[in-house]
């Protein structure tokens, strides 16, 4: 089921860059914005996760320079049936994780220095368990894929922004498109992540037996990005991957469209009933 999710949202996708090409430049961009996106498509299956790891300055570590975390993500993947994941840790001041990778034996479990700060050992283990339910769903590959085509359909609108509509069109194909296409991408984005963050709160609670330790965790992280900064590194178009959206904070228009997660509140309620069946 989860492949064919991925394949209709490449599809989708795919069809948002077709019709940016159209409106911008008419049939000859379309053909040009569709051969874009097989490439991408292909791109990011394989080097979407080391992009990611990049982009935000991840440190892959080993059991020697980071015991307690290596330990735990090795306890969770057994009891998971998953094999030991590549593990990375980012500089940063906010506490948040993400998992990245096309398949569970290329995936990589990306954790910043400042949630291994603000964690105990049982809340980290939840998030932890989070990120490989999603290996184990192969979210993985669905979430670096519209990562990857959302990025590419943002500069699309933004190249119909700075060039114009076609010759026989006002400027107002290319206004539109360059305000349209981002908010699709970002719609695509929030039907992509919701659902499977219930998913992976609840995976996280089988794994670990403990649920509230991971919304315990949630709490400590939603109050975090509503009162600091995104990281540096962070984009709209990555929000997505992340446990907690690191655009919380942001009180515009425009990052409320990037709302890319269910309410915490929500995911936390979720947590406790979960907690109270077990």
């Amino acid at each position: 089921m989860n492949t064919l999710k991925t394949m209709i949202l490449m599809a989708l996708l795919a069809g948002l860059m077709v019709a940016v090409g159209g409106a911008a430049g008419g049939p000859r961009w379309a053909t040009v914005m569709l051969v874009v996106s097989l490439a991408i498509d292909g791109f990011a299956y394989w080097f979407s996760a080391p992009l990611v790891l990049r982009a935000y300055k991840a440190q892959d570590v080993t059991p020697a320079e980071a015991p307690e975390l290596c330990a735990i993500v090795r306890a969770l993947a057994e009891r998971a049936g998953l094999p030991m994941p590549r593990v990375a840790i980012i500089e940063s001041d906010v506490p948040n994780a993400f998992a990245t990778g096309r398949d569970p034996e290329h995936a990589v479990v990306a954790v910043t220095t400042a949630l291994m700060e603000t964690l105990d050992r049982d809340e980290l283990a939840g998030v932890l368990a989070h990120e490989l339910t999603h290996v184990k769903s192969r979210d993985i590959l669905t979430s670096s894929i519209a990562a990857a085509m959302a990025s590419v359909i943002s500069w699309a609108a933004q190249m119909a922004f700075f060039f114009g509509g076609r010759d026989d069109d006002d400027d107002s194909t290319s206004l539109a498109v360059a305000f349209v296409a981002p908010i699709a991408a970002a719609l695509i984005q929030l039907a992509v992540s919701r659902s499977r963050e219930y998913a992976a709160d609840e995976g996280s609670g089988e794994l670990t037996g403990n649920p509230l330790a991971l919304a315990r965790a949630l709490a400590k992280l939603e109050d975090s990005a509503r009162h600091t900064r995104p990281p540096e590194d962070a984009t709209p178009a990555t929000a997505h991957m992340f446990i907690v959206n690191p655009f919380a904070g942001m009180k515009s228009k425009i990052a409320r469209l990037y709302a890319t997660h269910p309410p915490t509140e929500e995911r936390i309620h979720r947590l406790e009933a979960q907690a109270r069946n077990i």
